[in-house]
């Protein structure tokens, strides 16, 4: 089964845990990404990815959210379709950087676009021409039924 985690959902085990919501979704990500390093899962990197984690300021982010990308199999380099596909998902309402994410996740096939961005979800998942699914970290655990 292969996962596109965008940016906001990599990071968030290292968000602040004081809301229920933020430390069940950080617990998720960690189970999830231990699927991916005993191979349960697949992850899917991208160029994408590593342009908006070398834009992160803390350090300590940068190398965690490095390290888990280091796990993943499949690489997404950006073309000319997945540039086509961004500039659609744009004119509908989803913000350039979040349409490169679901564009990079279409193209790699992927089962499931996970975040953990509320407005991009909603957004995901009312797509009538969308060709994966879009999850919070949640919705993937039960999805997924391991």
């Amino acid at each position: 089964m292969k996962i596109y985690f965008d940016t906001c959902s990599l990071q968030r085990p290292l968000d602040d845990k004081s809301q229920l919501r933020i430390a069940l979704e950080a617990e998720a990500i960690l189970g999830l990404i231990t699927l991916v390093e005993m191979e349960t899962l697949e992850l899917i990197s991208s160029e994408t990815l590593l342009f908006e984690v070398q834009k992160t300021p803390n350090i300590h982010r940068k190398h965690y959210i490095l390290s888990v990308l280091n796990k993943g199999r499949t690489f997404i380099v950006l073309n000319d379709d997945i540039k086509k596909r961004a500039r659609t998902l744009n004119q509908i309402g989803i913000k350039s950087v979040d349409a490169l994410h679901l564009a990079c996740a279409e193209a790699a096939k992927a089962d499931y676009f996970c975040t953990c961005d509320d407005t991009l979800l909603k957004k995901a998942q009312a797509l009538t021409d969308n060709q994966i699914r879009a999850v919070s970290p949640l919705e993937l655990i039960e999805a997924i039924e391991i």
